[in-house]
């Protein structure tokens, strides 16, 4: 009896075990997953470098031309010993930066707008892998973050939505729709299915990247936190808001630290939304949880003057909200619309609750809209 009995709990494992293992494989073939996110990470990062370029235009000469004080030799030196490459070193031409730099504000706007997502997602990767290393030290934790998702990206399906080349694909499909079908040998269909499962494993696994690393982001800065006095006590805030190299609204950042309670409670959540940020993303307190990250990194984009770190963090949040809620944008949208156009009167009658439509008569017709008129100016 005892040995039935182990038999039987043995086969019950390895039938759980083979659930799972079928269920983690259909979830990483089946289909892509987060089509949506990708998306919004593609627009939102490629959005961002652009609006840094363009900031930064002025300065470019400064920061990554030949005019910087860290010279393309003094670069190239470095290189050597880190193992970095930038294309922005392979000459010291001024004319040859600026090409680049041109290159770069293209290359982001087509991939925000995800046109040959492919192929501009490796070279998005190229230009801020050249900028990043480029001026390796003026760069900060944003500068890092864009960096890898702009790696992670390229392993994406991040033009299947809300792009050019979706728009392209339907408008092939309905085309191909009308056209007679022609006839394909099955090694062709073979390849064809190959392709798109070794294209859904590939992004599946490329968002599952993107989703740890922020995780671990989060749980190693909170932890880090939890080390330090100055969190433990609740004055942590407080010497940030009085750093004067980040602080751009002294007048701002002085009312908040007056608040010392405020400050004081926003530091403890600060570490405890950190830490607790990787357990709740399989439940419904990730939603609460994420629009305070939200409010935080706002804060730290406006207190702390860090709009590119604070903004590559919120583009990175956006990877764990459902596909559902992205797909129910538009319609949310629209019935708002809807909601506001029906709350304004119509045109060509009075806004009063006694207002009497006009009334058809035997003259002519635009004598009567005439008289229906000067009456509604009364």
């Amino acid at each position: 009896m005892e040995n039935e009995a182990q038999r039987t709990a043995s086969a019950g494992v390895d039938r759980w075990l083979a659930d799972r293992i079928t269920a983690v494989w259909e979830l990483l073939t089946g289909r892509p997953v987060s089509l949506y996110a990708a998306s919004v990470l593609r627009i939102g990062y490629g959005l961002l470098y652009l609006t840094f370029l363009l900031r930064e235009f002025p300065h470019r000469a400064e920061i990554w031309g030949p005019g910087s004080p860290w010279t393309p030799a003094l670069a190239r030196q470095l290189f050597e010993q880190t193992g970095w490459l930038s294309v922005l070193t392979l000459s010291d031409s001024r004319a040859y930066f600026e090409l680049c730099y041109v290159l770069a504000l293209v290359t982001s706007a087509l991939f925000m707008l995800g046109w040959r997502t492919r192929v501009l997602s490796v070279l998005f990767a190229v230009v801020v892998t050249s900028f990043h290393g480029r001026a390796i030290f003026m760069t900060d934790g944003g500068d890092n973050l864009v960096l890898l998702m702009s790696l992670y990206l390229v392993l994406t399906a991040c033009g299947r939505r809300w792009s050019l080349d979706a728009r392209r694909h339907r408008l092939k499909t309905v085309r191909a729709g009308d056209a007679p079908t022609s006839a394909r040998s099955p090694f062709a269909c073979q390849l064809r299915d190959a392709r798109a499962t070794l294209i859904t494993v590939v992004h599946n696994c490329g968002m599952f990247v993107i989703a740890a690393q922020v995780c671990f982001l989060y749980g190693s800065a909170g932890l880090y936190k939890v080390q330090g006095a100055s969190w433990g006590g609740g004055t942590a805030l407080h010497y940030v808001l009085n750093l004067e190299l980040f602080r751009p609204w002294p007048a701002i950042s002085h009312f908040v630290d007056e608040h010392t309670l405020a400050v004081a409670v926003a530091g403890y959540m600060t570490v405890l939304l950190q830490v607790a940020f990787p357990f709740v993303l399989f439940g419904r307190l990730k939603y609460p949880v994420l629009v305070m990250l939200l409010g935080m990194h706002i804060g730290i984009a406006v207190l702390m003057g860090l709009p590119l770190f604070s903004g590559a963090m919120i583009v990175a949040d956006a990877v764990f909200l459902p596909d559902r809620f992205y797909a129910s944008l538009p319609r949310l949208c629209r019935r708002a619309v809807q909601r506001t156009d029906t709350g304004r009167p119509a045109p060509g009658r009075a806004a009063g609750p006694g207002a009497v439509p006009a009334q058809g008569g035997p003259g002519d017709a635009r004598g009567s809209k005439r008289r229906v008129t000067v009456e509604e100016q009364y």
